[in-house]
């Protein structure tokens, strides 16, 4: 598919699930095989602490990990979301670098801003911001962030070099850059590749993971570093699909801005 297509189907993916609250795809979550929210999130490496912590409708189970929690964040840190959907990660990182602090989440899909603004208010966020964009070309000055998080949605991008090398520009001198996201330990059949719903799911746009962590270094960064990664059960979500268990790998990356 051409990239504009890509584009086109993510997003009106993402709007369907921002107005219905709920998952993109019809098996499940974008990033799981449960249509369970909770239940994703506790799976992917949420607490019940942090689940409780933000406002309802925060959280619609997309990610494949809790990137806030291995981003070492502290107070006063500037916060850049790629991807922040309805604002689940940026309103946990908003109570880690507290009012000192500030948190941005990027999406390019309106529905999910306007969600995601409105989950602000009612859970009275001062300290968060959302901007409509894209993450290839993010409305962000230069060396004006200290962390940038993202989860389950580097993979979806047709143009994952260009991501990586927004994200360097955007991140200050010693910034880290910690994702979540799905990569490939092998290639997915051709079933899955030209799925219209593996699109908005997360998994035709993932690439191999060494491939994934050298456009990483590709854009500059440093101490690029797998700090665990676990299987996807990519046959949960897709009915009689052979060929390609153990095929989807969930890994999370961190990396330095020197």
């Amino acid at each position: 598919m051409e990239k504009k297509e890509i584009k086109k189907i993510v997003k009106e993916g993402y709007a369907k699930a921002a107005k219905q609250g709920s998952s993109c795809c019809s098996s499940g979550s974008c990033c799981s095989s449960s249509s369970n929210a909770w239940n994703v999130s506790k799976t992917v490496g949420y607490t019940d602490d942090e689940l409780n912590a933000v406002p309802e409708g925060a959280n619609l189970g997309f990610g494949c990990g809790n990137p806030v929690a291995l981003a070492s964040l502290k107070e006063g840190d500037v916060v850049l979301d790629l991807g922040s959907g309805a604002g689940f990660d940026a309103f946990l990182s908003a109570q880690r670098v507290g009012k000192a602090g500030k948190v941005i989440g990027v999406d390019m899909t309106p529905e999910m801003v306007a969600k995601a603004q409105e989950n602000a208010r009612k859970g009275h966020y001062s300290n968060v911001e959302f901007r409509l964009g894209e993450i290839e070309k993010l409305p962000v000055e230069d060396n004006s962030i200290d962390a940038i998080i993202s989860n389950c949605v580097i993979n979806l991008s047709p143009d994952k070099e260009t991501v990586f090398k927004e994200a360097y520009r955007v991140l200050k001198a010693g910034g880290r850059l910690m994702v979540s996201d799905l990569v490939l330990a092998k290639d997915l059949p051709k079933q899955i590749k030209e799925s219209v719903e593996a699109y908005v799911g997360c998994l035709a746009g993932a690439i191999k993971k060494d491939e994934y962590l050298k456009l990483i270094r590709m854009a500059g960064f440093e101490d690029v570093l797998v700090v665990s990664e676990s299987s996807y059960p990519v046959d949960a979500m897709f009915d009689n699909l052979k060929g390609a268990q153990d095929a989807v790998v969930s890994i999370k990356v961190s990396a330095v801005k020197i």
